[in-house]
Formats: C-alpha cells, sequence, structure tokens
C-alpha cells in the first residue's frame, strides 16, 4: 500500500539520518554527539566539568587549524556519575557511559595519569575511546610532561576518529637514515633539538655495537622554539610552535614509527582525507572562523527498563527469568509487556530491591503461546509502561524480543521517543528490520536461534547489562553449554580471585527434571540436586555460592539420561570486592553490516580495569540463521588482523560468504599461566607523547622534566591466573548482492616483517598469511629490496628480486625465518641502509598487499664523535658532517 511504502522510505531515512551507529557525527564541518563521560570514582567536582569545556574549545580551535579550517567541534555532551547531586543536571536521552568516546577516570596502574586512546584497528579505522585522568585535567604541572591539554586532546582524536598512529617511539627512539645519519624518530625532520645523556645532559657518545645508532642512555630534546606551523602534531604536541599534522611535503617516511608500519609509510594528511570515516565527506575549508561548541551536562538516572515479549514458550521464559533474577541491576526499575494482535502489561514498573521482587516478576511472564504478533503494538504498550514514572520515556528501556514477521510502521514513533531499544529477533523468520529499530535507538540487536539444546538466547539475555564505568557491581557471564538428548552434560569452570560474589549457576531443562546435579568446588565440596532452588514452572534449578566462592577450578555434572530433552547451564558472578576490579571481555565485529567485498575483522578485548590480560586462549563461534557455525581462534601475535602483538586485543578475519544474519559468542580461558616474568614484551596503546625536557634555542640551555615514572612489566598486565569468561557481541548480517560469485580473498598483507644484515647475508622474519587472509596456507612469496624507499613504495616490481624458488609457505600464523646471501647486498657499499618488502600469493594467484616495509643497514664499525649533535634533514651552507660521526650538527 501507499501507506506502507512511506512509512519503509521513512524508516530507511532515519537509518541513513542517524548513521550506522550511534556516536560521533560529521555535520558540515563540525563534530556532533561527541560524548565525554566521567566515570563514578571521580569525586564530584564543579571545576572538572569547567576544565573539560576549556578543554574542549581550545582544542576546537587546534584542529580547526591542523586540518586547514575543515574539521572544528561543534556540540559536546558531558555525561556525569549518577551519585553527583550538586549540579542540576539535565536527563539522558539515549547517551551511556559505554558509548562515550572520552573517558575521565582515575589513573591506570599500565598509563598512570598519560593520555590514551585504545586503538588497535587498521590504518583508518576509528578506535574505541580516549583514556584522560582528572590529574590531567586539572593538574597544570603535568603541562610541562605531556604538553597543552588542547592539543594533547587533538594528538589523541587523531588516534581516536581517523585512525593515525604516533609518529614518535620511545622502543626506536633512534634510526640510520637513507643518508647513514642518526635521526631522532620523528616528523617531520625539520623538527631542530640536540641528543644529549638522559643523566648527565651533555653529549651522548654510547653507541649500541650492534645497530650502531644511540643507545637507551641518550635522548633527544627540540628546541622549545620552531619555524611557524611545524608538524606533526603526533609526534611533538607539546612544542608552542607545532600546529599541524605531517603532510606529503613534510612527512618522515623513514621513521620506524607506527603511523609509518601501519599506514604504509603514508603521512597523516593523506589517511584522514583518503581513508578515515571522514574521507567521503569532501569536505571544503570553512570560510570565516568556526563557531564556539555547544555543551550540554548530563546525568543517566537508575536504569528503567521494560520486557517486551511477544509469545511465550518454555526457553524464552527461562531466559527471561535469568535476566530477572541475576543480570539486571539491584535498584533498577522492571515492567512487562506482551504482546500478540495486541498488547497488554502483565506487571508495572516495579523496583528491584531484593529477591522477593525479582521473584515476583518472574511469576508474570507469560506463560502461554499465542499466534499472531503486532510488533508496534507491543512497543506502543511499552512506552505508555515507560511513561508512568516521570511522564516520558527519555533514556528509558526497552527489551524487544520476537519471532514474528510484522510490519513496523512505528519507527518515527521509536526515533522520538529517546528510548533505547534492544531487540531479539528470534529464529529465522523474525522480521529482519528489528535491527533498525536498534541502530535508529541507539540500542542493541541480536539474533537467536529456536534450537532449544543451544544457549544463544540465554546468553543474549546475561549479556544485557549496563554500566555507569564502575564494573564491580556488574554480572559477569562465566560460561555457558548446553546438548541436546539423554546423556551427561559435565565441564569445568574457572573462578578467579577478581570475582566470587553471587556466583550462580543456573540449569534450564525442556520438560522433565534431570536426575542429578553435582557442583564440585575446588577443594572437593559437592552442592548436590537437594542444594538447588527449583522453579516448576520455568523449569529452572538454581544454586548461588554463599559469601564468596572458592578460587580455582569448579566442576559440574548434570545426569539425564530418562528424558531426551535439552539442558544447559549458565555460570555467572560478580567483583570480588569494590576495591578489586573484575577481568572482564568484550567482543564485536570491525562493523554490523558487510556485502561480501572485504572481509570482517572480530574482535575480543580481555583486560582488568585497562590492563591487558595476555596469553589467554580465545575462541570466536560465528552462527548464522541458516544454521551454519564457523570457530576462530582469536590471535594477539600481532599479525594478520592483530594491529599489535601483546596488547590483550585478540583478533581475526571472517571470510564467509554465505548470506544471513549471524550471532557472536567469544570464550575465554587462561589455565595455569602465570605473568610472563619479562619473557614477553607487552604492547601499550597510543599514547601521547612524554617530553624528557626541552632546549631554549640561542641560550644553550637545556631544561629537563623529572623522570617520568616507571611502568614495570607488572604494571602492564593483570596477573589474574585461571579464568573463564564469555562474551556475547551484537549480532550482524552478510548480504551478498545478487547474481555476483562469492568473493574469493587474497592472503592477508604481512605487517610484521623485519629485516638484519648481518655481513653479506639478511635474515627476514614474519608472520605467515594464509590463502583466504589468515587462514590456510598461502602458495608463494615475493620477496623485493631496494636502496630507495620511495622507489620501492612506488613500484614494487620494479625493485630488485631475492630468489625464494626454496621457500615454501608454512601454516598462517606460523613464525618464517629465512637468510638470504645475495650479490645485491654483497656489492653494496658499507652503511648502505636497504629497504625490503613482500608479497604473498595463493593458488587462484591472489596477491596480497605489500607488506610493511623493513629496514636494515650493512653495518661497518662506527667511532661515536664527542660533539653534541643537532639533528638536521641534509648537509646545507650551516651544517657541517661531524667527522666519524654520520650526524649532522650546527656551528
Amino acid at each position: 500500500s501507499i501507506t506502507m511504502a512511506s512509512e519503509a522510505v521513512a524508516v530507511l531515512l532515519l537509518v541513513f539520518l542517524s548513521g550506522s551507529t550511534f556516536g560521533i557525527k560529521l555535520e558540515g564541518n563540525g563534530y556532533t554527539d561527541v560524548l565525554i563521560a566521567i566515570n563514578p570514582v571521580v569525586p564530584e567536582n564543579p571545576l572538572l566539568i569547567e576544565r573539560i569545556k576549556e578543554m574542549m574549545s581550545n582544542a576546537s580551535s587546534v584542529l580547526f587549524t591542523a586540518t586547514e579550517d575543515k574539521f572544528y567541534f561543534e556540540e559536546i555532551t558531558i555525561l556525569v556519575p549518577p551519585n553527583w547531586s550538586q549540579g542540576g543536571y539535565g536527563r539522558t536521552k539515549t547517551e551511556t557511559y559505554e558509548k562515550a568516546k572520552i573517558i575521565i577516570n582515575e589513573e591506570n596502574r599500565a598509563y598512570g595519569d598519560q593520555p590514551y586512546t585504545l586503538q588497535y584497528g587498521q590504518c583508518g579505522s576509528e578506535s574505541r575511546y580516549i583514556h584522560l585522568t582528572t590529574k590531567f585535567i586539572l593538574d597544570d604541572e603535568l603541562i610541562k610532561l605531556y604538553g597543552p591539554r588542547d592539543k594533547v586532546l587533538v594528538h589523541e582524536w587523531a588516534h581516536l576518529r581517523w585512525g593515525v598512529y604516533d609518529e614518535f617511539d620511545d622502543g626506536q627512539p633512534f634510526y640510520k637514515g637513507a643518508h647513514s645519519d642518526i635521526q631522532a624518530t620523528r616528523c617531520s625532520l625539520e623538527l631542530d633539538g640536540k641528543i644529549v645523556n638522559r643523566i648527565n645532559h651533555t653529549n651522548c657518545t654510547h653507541i649500541d655495537p650492534n645497530n650502531k645508532i644511540y643507545t637507551q642512555d641518550c635522548v633527544f630534546l627540540a628546541d622549545s622554539e620552531q619555524w611557524e606551523n611545524t608538524a606533526s602534531l603526533m609526534s611533538y604536541p607539546s612544542l608552542h610552535k607545532v600546529t599541524r599534522f605531517c603532510s606529503n611535503k613534510t612527512h618522515n617516511s623513514e621513521a620506524p614509527n607506527a603511523q609509518n608500519r601501519m599506514c604504509d609509510n603514508r603521512d597523516v594528511m593523506d589517511v584522514i582525507f583518503t581513508s578515515s570515516v571522514d574521507a567521503k565527506a569532501n569536505v571544503q575549508p570553512l570560510k570565516g572562523p568556526h563557531p564556539v561548541p555547544r555543551f550540554t551536562v548530563m546525568q543517566r538516572g537508575q536504569r528503567v527498563v521494560c520486557l517486551v515479549l511477544d509469545v511465550s514458550g518454555s526457553m524464552r521464559q527461562q531466559a527471561a527469568s535469568l535476566f530477572l533474577t541475576t543480570i539486571v541491576e539491584d535498584h533498577s526499575y522492571v515492567g512487562i509487556v506482551t504482546f500478540t494482535k495486541d498488547a497488554k502489561t502483565l506487571k508495572p514498573l516495579t523496583v528491584i530491591h531484593g529477591e522477593e521482587s525479582r521473584t515476583q516478576l518472574v511469576r508474570y511472564l507469560p506463560s502461554e503461546a499465542n499466534g499472531g504478533t503486532d510488533i508496534c503494538k507491543g512497543l506502543k504498550k511499552g512506552f505508555e509502561e515507560l511513561r508512568k514514572d516521570n511522564g516520558n520515556t527519555m533514556g528509558d528501556e526497552i527489551i524487544l524480543l520476537t519471532d514474528g514477521e510484522s510490519e513496523l510502521n512505528c519507527a518515527s514513533e521509536v526515533k522520538e521517543s529517546g528510548a533505547i531499544v534492544n531487540t531479539i529477533a528470534l529464529g529465522p523468520s523474525a522480521n529482519k528490520e528489528l535491527k533498525m529499530l536498534s541502530e535508529i535507538s541507539g540500542g542493541k540487536y541480536f539474533y537467536a536461534s529456536e534450537n532449544l539444546d543451544q544457549t544463544e538466547l540465554v546468553n543474549v539475555f546475561a549479556s544485557l547489562t549496563t554500566t555507569n564505568g564502575d564494573l564491580t557491581h556488574q554480572t559477569i557471564l562465566l560460561d555457558s553449554s548446553g546438548m541436546k538428548g539423554k546423556g551427561i552434560l559435565n565441564g569445568t569452570v574457572s573462578v578467579d580471585h577478581t570475582i566470587g560474589n553471587k556466583t550462580t549457576f543456573l540449569v534450564l531443562h525442556e520438560s522433565q527434571s534431570p536426575e542429578d546435579i553435582e557442583i564440585k568446588s575446588p577443594s572437593g565440596q559437592i552442592y548436590d540436586f537437594i542444594d538447588f532452588q527449583h522453579s516448576s514452572i520455568s523449569k529452572m534449578h538454581s544454586l548461588v555460592i554463599q559469601g564468596t566462592a572458592e578460587t580455582g577450578e569448579w566442576t559440574y555434572t548434570i545426569k539425564n539420561t530418562l528424558s531426551d530433552q535439552y539442558i544447559t547451564i549458565t555460570i555467572t558472578s560478580c567483583a570480588v570486592s569494590d576495591a578489586i576490579p573484575p577481568v572482564t571481555v568484550k567482543a564485536h565485529m570491525s562493523q554490523q553490516s558487510i556485502d561480501g567485498s572485504k572481509p570482517m575483522l572480530v574482535y575480543a578485548e580481555v583486560n582488568q580495569k585497562g590492563v591487558p590480560v595476555i596469553l589467554a586462549d580465545v575462541m570466536a563461534t560465528l552462527k548464522s540463521d541458516s544454521g551454519d557455525q564457523y570457530q576462530l581462534q582469536l590471535l594477539d601475535n600481532g599479525a594478520g588482523a592483530d594491529a599489535f602483538r601483546n596488547d590483550g586485543i585478540y583478533s581475526r578475519y571472517f571470510t564467509t560468504s554465505k548470506n544471513g544474519r549471524y550471532n557472536l559468542k567469544v570464550k575465554v580461558q587462561r589455565k595455569n599461566k602465570s605473568k610472563n616474568n619479562g619473557q614477553v614484551r607487552l604492547k601499550r596503546h597510543s599514547v601521547a607523547p612524554y617530553v624528557p625536557g626541552y632546549v631554549i634555542k640561542g641560550k644553550s640551555l637545556i631544561v629537563m622534566n623529572p623522570p617520568k615514572p616507571p611502568v614495570s612489566e607488572d604494571d602492564l598486565q593483570a596477573d589474574v591466573g585461571s579464568f573463564t569468561r564469555t562474551a556475547i557481541g551484537e549480532s550482524f548480517s552478510v548480504s551478498l548482492p545478487p547474481g555476483v560469485p562469492p568473493p574469493n580473498f587474497p592472503p592477508n598483507k604481512i605487517t610484521d616483517l623485519n629485516a638484519e644484515i648481518e655481513e653479506d647475508k639478511v635474515m627476514l622474519t614474519w608472520t605467515a598469511p594464509g590463502e583466504d587472509m589468515d587462514q590456510g596456507t598461502a602458495d608463494s612469496y615475493e620477496i623485493r629490496v631496494s636502496m630507495d624507499l620511495e622507489a620501492l613504495r612506488g613500484s614494487f616490481s620494479g625493485a630488485h628480486l631475492m630468489n625464494t624458488s626454496d621457500i615454501r609457505p608454512l601454516e598462517a600464523g606460523s613464525t618464517e625465518e629465512y637468510s638470504f646471501l645475495s650479490s645485491y647486498i654483497i656489492n653494496a657499499e658499507p652503511e648502505t641502509v636497504m629497504f625490503f618488502a613482500v608479497r604473498s600469493c595463493d593458488k587462484d594467484s591472489l596477491m596480497s598487499d605489500m607488506s610493511n616495509v623493513a629496514k636494515a643497514t650493512k653495518i661497518v664499525p662506527f667511532v661515536p664523535t664527542t660533539t653534541t649533535p643537532t639533528i638536521s634533514q641534509y648537509p646545507s651552507p650551516n651544517l657541517k658532517r661531524s667527522s666519524g660521526s654520520n650526524v649532522y650538527f650546527k656551528y
């Protein structure tokens, strides 16, 4: 009908205007929906809010200048904790702590007060969030250590929004340039400064005999005064006259920094305007000054949620029961609405204030199945209930569960309600437009199958927690498993020292109670059938361990030999105390829909309050609505899909060519693995550069800052022992265009190529790619070398070809190590810098992208200079080469 067509157009328009995610938007030249959230551990302080506004206002001008008058901050929301009471703050709509892109928190023991961005995507991809501490915002002494807050914020914004990387490198602060001169790792090379000894601040003479560059005892100090509009903010945001990002005219493509490694030696401006999320906007410079930012300060109240359930059935009732008895937070308000062709309220909003209120709510869950559904009638009745607490639905929440296919002609009402709508599509017949309702309201979308032996629906309800940033009161899903038919279901689950309160074992069955249930603690204590609470209505058996559960391996055994039915078990727990943050896992895809033109990436973040948890076994299960199931072991190896080794982010490519809706489950385990005692180097995320000191130009005066507080390996990783966690990611869809053949992906790009030259032999190492991205085994390698970096980047096939006929690629993820004796290297002059790159090929002759460029120098004995050098790029009339030093310095 015309009405239906008009509503469909309106729905598509709402999705387009809302974007694919609820997050930062670029409207014209201005960024809107910039959400800053303050963690509840931060004491209420009106000055903090004023300083945040000041920082963001000044940063807007810095951003405008750095992007050549193209971008500025237009609308910013500050979300204060619910325990703040002095400000008369506005009420939130769909803003939540977990959606914030800038977090204000207490110091992180892995970073201290150093600003950082949780960044682990591909070059040009948006990052997760910026982390700033209250001390960084309020204590002006930290300006000396990191630079002005506004410029530091823009440095981190470039990580967050545009997916560019740092142009300094604390791990490789010096390198040999193409002209055999020692350079400080920076961008641009126009940045002047001196290399001094960290201890006595005199000329640095300590040379590493292996690589012939300065040791870690040496430090580069930039001149406090530079040329006007010097670059780059990704290298030295602390310097007054550094106001630009590096462009193609100023970029230092040789520096061994993350920007060059991750972005194929491209300059920052190129990534911003050709590869980032803002590249397609084609923004033109703004004529005249930019507007000042507009600020809104908001506060989220207690959780108010209405379950909107279509028909019943034991599995739906059980999953909702889990949510009510275990997941939803204390002091929340919960109502229950059911709908078929009409809708009715089963239970008005009720406050959760103890076990009795939870049990009472469970009794009101629908118990009979009916035919026919009208989704919009259910939603409207849900909104009606939500209005009963304060007259509106802003900031409230709906959890919609349906298997129905009814029309969705209420998208406008959902959008205007200001409520968050989480949708759960049950079974293959559920309306595929349910995802749109979540997108336009800032909610989450899930798909779950109707297979009774699966735990998908239970897992979804277990994941529907909400947080204000305090994870110590949040229910955590440890594990879930199930079986169909007669038999015994058994397994183990690890309880670590960060959790143990309200540890719950929940057993669900289809018809007849199992004959026996046995839970065994690490010390051998047995909990059996009589220790469980039973509910014949919802067919549930639950055991809550009193006090704090023992740390160690718990085992469960469920005997079901009489009834051919499904049996499932779900184990949850909470933090052991307010003082110990729990280990958490977040799982997500790189995007929520794909047309098959490129692979998706699966991510799992494993950490303890921002401190990475490494050496875990991480398994992702992806299942489609047609029943296809894929299992991927996610890796933290810094290769293929994984950006950085040992950063607690586990990744893998997903290359399916089958259409459908998919759900995502990630199980994380670590068995008896203690800290690595320094054997594994851990990765910190993108950070604001610490300023060791500076040189006052013209006065021969060196000013040193206090040493940066050291961060030990103990601080950089979480020590939690054995543990088990399960995380559920939002569902996603694969929609290949009709008539287009399934994609055939090449091997993934090699990103960790390393080269070393010993005498006339070169040693190359890298992580093997796969036949299809990072899965399978590639067919062959093509390795080339050049003495000209730009020539290699511009024409890989034109560089010198190394003989790889004897190389047989290993399986994806394996370490490849090969040495070559080449006349190209033998005939090279001493001190020659060489650049290497690799491409891999699969059996269908599909070629990967060129790898990162690895640099190596043909080393000869090196005699250090006794003169304090001032670094510059090339010899010029006012520069003179220091005898035997290969470093330029000014006289």
